[in-house]
């Protein structure tokens, strides 16, 4: 198996970085909500007046760019999240923007097609599926990975410490964040034989190609990477030596509601889910919680001795500045919500990042406050049947990642660079792509 060089998919074009002539945030009525653009530069830089804005304007929004219901208050998504026969999660793996011939051709040559199995499964096979994975992430399973994330955690930052101790710079997202939660989780389930660069960079461009505006000849560079992820994901599942104890194993010997096993299309489809939100959504929330954690007065690097500071603080980034900033449904039937007639089939977007700042729910939501007592009811995993599996090991390895950082580097600053800080801009997942820090010299 070839894979392509780092380089060939670093993110750009909607990535953070999109020109586009609608990109100042509103500041009037002279900006209505059509100039909104969700993959524009204004909108990935500071999302927070947009949804404000739709939230107090015009809670059900359809936006002409992508066809999508704009849901923005935190009682109509949690409705939405909450009633699954009436809002369908089939699209919810869609690509945003539709592929090209050419590189449905490169996929379809991999045999790739993502069947229901979690995030986009509404049939009866979901609530088993859903058992056999969640038992991979369970309290027991998360307690028990806490001495691998922080052996892991400790490794990457002496290397970060020691290009700080030389240049005296280093950016904590490419060093620490985008790598720590794909090699935790190729340990906790079982992954070998691959190494963790290779999984990160398919990972990254499964969710540019499927949730970003990638142009045509990008579009082919990612279907290569998305077509060989698929292929080797193919070969796992279907090598019948895998441990029974593996997660893929474990998937493999899954049967379902009739007494048959799984099918390997739909076992394949788990694992290209799994295998992308429990490594990539979690490096950017680490990503956030350390640039949040940088840029506020006075808290670096307090985590590292004050109990209970971490997990508060992620919390806090949870609830106001979530990795996963929207999801998909789809109605089943026409509706009114939000006082909004919807028809039939009408895509809808949850701005699951904008309910964790409705007023109506949080008290001061702008404010970055350490162990509110209302924290816990923000959506940023989602709620109901569909709710993340994975919530409870992206909280223990954020938090981990932020303590160790505190204690490993309590002298590190953020750099202040002129330019704005690059961020992944996709629909549906937002984060810095870099967190620069500088060791300050001793004066010597």
């Amino acid at each position: 198996m070839t894979t392509a060089s780092r380089a060939a998919t670093a993110p750009r074009g909607t990535v953070g970085t999109c020109p586009s002539a609608h990109a100042a945030p509103p500041s009037g009525p002279e900006d209505p909500l059509e100039l909104l653009d969700l993959f524009g530069e204004g909108f990935v830089q500071d999302p927070y007046p947009w949804l404000d804005r739709l939230r107090s304007e015009a809670p059900v929004y359809r936006d002409a760019a992508t066809g999508l219901w704009l849901v923005s208050r935190y009682e109509d998504i949690r409705r939405v999240l909450l009633e699954p026969a009436a809002f369908l999660p089939d699209n919810a793996q869609h690509a945003v923007t539709p592929l090209g011939v050419p590189a449905l051709r490169r996929l379809a040559r991999a045999g790739f097609r993502l069947g229901p199995a979690l995030a986009n499964n509404a049939t009866d096979t979901h609530p088993g599926l859903r058992r056999a994975v969640t038992r991979f992430f369970n309290a027991r399973r998360v307690e028990a990975a806490v001495p691998v994330i922080e052996r892991i955690a400790d490794e990457l930052l002496g290397t970060v410490r020691a290009e700080l101790d030389v240049t005296g710079t280093s950016d904590l997202f490419r060093a620490f964040a985008h790598t720590l939660p794909c090699r935790v989780m190729m340990e906790l389930l079982g992954v070998q034989g691959l190494d963790a660069d290779t999984l990160v960079r398919w990972s990254d461009a499964s969710l540019e190609l499927f949730w970003g505006r990638p142009s045509a000849d990008r579009q082919l560079e990612l279907a290569d990477l998305v077509a060989e992820f698929h292929t080797w994901l193919t070969e796992l599942v279907g090598d019948g030596s895998t441990p029974a104890d593996s997660f893929v194993g474990a998937l493999a010997r899954h049967r379902l509601p009739d007494g048959g096993l799984l099918d390997p299309r739909t076992a394949v489809s788990a694992c290209f889910f799994v295998f992308v939100a429990g490594q990539s959504t979690t490096g950017q929330l680490i990503s956030t919680v350390l640039h949040r954690a940088l840029a506020e007065p006075g808290l670096w690097p307090r985590p590292a001795g004050q109990a209970g500071l971490a997990e508060e603080w992620v919390e806090e980034v949870l609830r106001r500045e979530p990795p996963v900033t929207s999801w998909r449904r789809v109605t089943a039937r026409p509706v009114e919500l939000g006082g909004v007639a919807v028809p039939a089939g009408a895509g809808l977007l949850l701005m699951l990042m904008g309910s964790g700042s409705d007023p109506d729910v949080f008290t001061d939501p702008g404010r970055m406050i350490p162990g509110r007592a209302d924290v816990r009811h923000h959506l940023a995993f989602g709620v109901g049947r569909h709710r993340c599996p994975g919530a409870s090991l992206a909280r223990t390895e954020a938090a981990v990642a932020l303590r160790a950082a505190a204690r490993r580097l309590p002298s590190v600053r953020l750099a202040h660079d002129a330019a704005p800080t690059p961020t992944l801009g996709l629909l549906s997942f937002r984060a810095p792509l870099r967190v620069p820090v500088v060791l300050p010299r001793r004066p010597s």
